[in-house]
């Protein structure tokens, strides 16, 4: 059955973006619509799934802005049921524990004074040569910043495993994004007083966050919730086939569900779907040059193996990274120590093993059977628990979860951002995805926030949001929105697409409304 709905906005994912963009505009009293294609969960990558009364993330989401008005936000979303939890997570190398973010001092102790001198030797062989060209790799990035040795020891074995290529195919945007501020000097810095080290913290090196007791699906249900309460819409299991677009506008999106064909008509369109796919949905079709810049925009998927064990404790940490090429997981999850609500019988511990691959490829198509016994095997050959002591276990599949930075994505998504902007004027990308950008929980909230401030009059780039905690520059001045509810800023024209500007320390920006509508 085919059918039609109109409205004011319709947003594609009901993701940290999509929902956070949902929940600006109907608290404005904007008509919304989001569209989700799991028919189950809300949440995106930041869903919670249940088993058994169990509860367990995919991946772990840190609830830790610099943006003030972020953090704001969950609180006004959550309140008390925002709890402080102190982070633990370390690396897990050759039977033995390391910490991380790496600490030098523990680092070395645990190599052995061969090693360490080893390894402090090939860093200031490193220091000596940092002039002679840029960074253009992963490798050549983590080998600046700690030196050959420990990138040896502690980032390409596990960088490898993660993105399935040689570290020289990934790009330094990569580390630089993601380690942003790391190296030796910046983890010796961490051991003077506050006081001598400016005060200032790297994101990585945070050791407390805020974290929901039933995870982060709670926020985005909360939230959805929320806009239905608002008059909007969150439809669920609708899959999106044909975007429309005439006269330099998006008219239409159409969607595939368990009730039929439906297409959907408004003003404005948010997209937080992985690019390449919202490229193949575009009706005229994009051209040849297009849709290959699209097809090649490359993702690393996602498989998480949940293993109920027969004991209460099984190791301190949130997660720990898995350094050992004997075995195919790369993180493993403690969800009892992000909260003790996530198991309902503190008996009992829920692990999630952690596995990257892409899509259709053997571990991907390996049936539930099998991945829970592969997992239950490496928890007992890496020494965490006997085999003996799992009692159940059930797997979650991601698809398209890392956007890949090889060395042509930036070129691939420029030519798609250069043809839709002429194309579709009123439709907007945000999310992870939705930009192919590695963000965080934050990042993508804050895209997601600016593309429907935008659709209210406001002036500002989501590209230019980047995956450090440190977002935007401004520009010249500008009034706020013609809502009134914006902060006076200045205005965010969008960034060239050749040469985009990177910005710094979205801490100091304002984007909080001076009365939020209730």
């Amino acid at each position: 059955m085919d059918t039609k709905s109109e409205c004011d906005v319709v947003i594609i994912g009901a993701g940290p973006a999509g929902l956070t963009a949902g929940y600006e505009l109907a608290t404005k009293g904007r008509r919304i619509v989001v569209l989700e294609q799991d028919a189950e969960y809300v949440g995106g990558l930041a869903r919670t799934v249940q088993y058994q009364g169990f509860r367990f993330d995919i991946g772990g989401h840190r609830f830790f802005s610099k943006n003030q008005e972020i953090e704001s936000l969950w609180t006004e979303l959550m309140g008390e049921r925002m709890r402080l939890c102190s982070r633990l997570s370390r690396i897990h190398y050759s039977g033995r524990f390391f910490k991380y973010p790496l600490e030098p001092f523990n680092a070395f102790r645990k190599l052995g004074a061969f090693e360490a001198i080893v390894c402090l030797a090939s860093y200031l062989r490193e220091m000596s040569r940092r002039a002679e060209a840029p960074a253009h790799s992963f490798e050549d990035w983590v080998v600046r910043a700690f030196g050959r040795r420990l990138y040896e020891t502690f980032f390409r074995s596990y960088t490898e495993k993660v993105w399935g290529v040689p570290c020289t195919q990934i790009s330094a945007d990569w580390a630089a994004q993601r380690i942003r501020g790391l190296s030796i000097l910046s983890l010796m810095r961490t051991l003077l007083p506050s006081w001598a080290r400016g005060g200032a913290v790297v994101k990585t090196l945070t050791d407390h966050f805020r974290y929901p007791p039933h995870g982060p699906g709670e926020v985005w249900e909360r939230v959805a919730e929320i806009i239905k309460g608002k008059g909007g819409e969150v439809r669920m299991g609708e899959r999106v086939t044909a975007i429309d677009c005439k006269a330099g506008r998006t008219t239409s999106i159409t969607t595939e569900g368990a009730a039929g064909r439906r297409t959907y008509v408004a003003d404005h369109f948010i997209s937080t779907m992985p690019l390449a796919q919202l490229v193949t949905a575009l009706d005229p079709p994009a051209p040849a040059s297009v849709v290959t810049s699209a097809s090649g925009l490359r993702y690393r998927a996602f498989i998480t193996v949940a293993l109920i064990l027969d004991q209460a404790d099984v190791f301190p940490d949130n997660w720990i990274y898995i350094h050992d090429p004997a075995v195919k997981v790369a993180r493993i999850q403690n969800f009892k120590n992000w909260s003790a609500d996530m198991v309902p019988d503190q008996r009992y511990t829920m692990l999630g093993l952690e596995y990257f691959c892409s899509e259709h490829d053997a571990l991907w198509s390996a049936s539930d059977a099998e991945l829970i016994a592969i997992a239950t095997k490496e928890i007992s050959v890496l020494g965490l628990a006997e085999s003996s002591r799992v009692v159940d276990g059930t797997v979650e599949r991601q698809g398209k979860a890392y956007p890949m930075y090889d060395h042509e994505y930036r070129a691939n998504v420029a030519e798609v951002r250069a043809y839709l902007r002429p194309v579709a004027s009123n439709l907007q990308m945000a999310g992870r995805n939705g930009m192919h950008k590695y963000n965080n929980q934050d990042h993508a909230m804050l895209t997601g926030l600016m593309a429907a401030r935008n659709i209210m009059g406001g002036f500002f780039d989501p590209w230019r949001v980047n995956s450090d905690a440190e977002y935007l520059e401004e520009e010249e001045g500008f009034e706020a929105a013609a809502s009134g509810h914006l902060q006076p800023m200045k205005p965010m024209h969008p960034s060239p697409i050749e040469s985009p500007r990177e910005v710094h320390d979205l801490s100091a920006l304002d984007l909080t409304p001076s009365a939020r509508d209730s």
